[in-house]
């Protein structure tokens, strides 16, 4: 048995109702992994202006991807 720690990344999307989407694994979110949570997470989405349809995200530079405004505005 190995003592090298395991550590994982978890990210949730929460809206008033509750967590919509929620990714767990075992590396640093990259820009790949992350475009494939949000993926995930529009399809738990509304479209605009119905409950649970709008998307915030800080200014991480993960979020800047010119794929993932692309895939956001055309959903």
């Amino acid at each position: 048995m190995s003592n090298v720690p395991v550590s994982y990344s978890i990210l949730p999307a929460i809206s008033l109702d509750g967590v919509l989407h929620l990714d767990v694994c075992n590396e640093s979110w990259k820009g790949a992994t992350f475009y494939q949570f949000i993926e995930g997470l529009l399809d738990n989405m509304n479209p605009f202006p119905e409950c649970n349809s709008i998307l915030v995200m800080d200014n991480a530079s993960i979020h800047h991807s010119p794929e993932l405004q692309d895939l956001i505005e055309t959903w």
